[in-house]
């Protein structure tokens, strides 16, 4: 059966995690949705997010040399979306969440996400439209119901998936696989 393949003109068919990035912005937290987000380093563990060269937030982590990564549950879409549709230049967002602090101080986490990340910034790369923000994972908090055998329960985490050709986010889906095992029976041997 042959498949035939389409050329499109998007990166929009990529699936992507969504994100709350917090900075303290003139002294006060602010938080702003993100869904270009990704781990690029395991030792030291690194993490990068890509945000749009107008945005308010990035003045903060520049200012702080700080940022968090928190990851949302579904039952927190109507907040996190919130936090993407306006602006902390003109709205204070530092009421939205229970906010916590790290080690490092500067970097505001949310409490009511099972998963908070505080980084250091390593480099920001500036791009035609967005800039790369990449952070040295300082820290890492979890609610203790994420958590199963020292490993993270994606279901308990329940992230937020945004797809962008219908602009709609989505839960996570069952277990399909396990990766670098599923495909063991191809391998050839010798």
């Amino acid at each position: 059966m042959e498949i035939k393949k389409e050329k499109i003109n998007s990166n929009f068919f990529i699936p992507m995690p969504v994100v709350l990035v917090g900075a303290q912005v003139n002294g006060k937290a602010n938080f702003m949705t993100v869904g270009w987000c990704t781990r690029v380093n395991a030792a030291p563990p690194m993490i990068a997010c890509a945000i749009g060269n107008n945005h308010y937030t990035p003045k903060g982590i520049a200012e702080t040399k700080t940022f968090s990564v928190n990851i949302p549950s579904t039952s927190m879409i109507e907040k996190t979306d919130y936090c993407g549709i306006v602006t902390g230049a003109k709205t204070d967002k530092s009421g939205v969440f229970e906010i916590f602090y790290g080690e490092l101080e500067t970097a505001p986490m949310i409490s009511e996400c099972p998963v908070s990340l505080e980084c250091r910034l390593v480099q920001i790369v500036p791009l035609a439209t967005n800039s790369i923000y990449i952070g040295e994972i300082a820290g890492a908090y979890a609610d203790g119901r994420v958590i199963r055998d020292g490993k993270a329960d994606f279901t308990e985490i329940d992230p937020v998936i945004l797809t962008m050709t219908d602009n709609s986010y989505w839960s996570l889906g069952d277990h399909a696989g396990d990766a670098w095992s599923a495909g063991k029976k191809l391998k050839k041997t010798g």
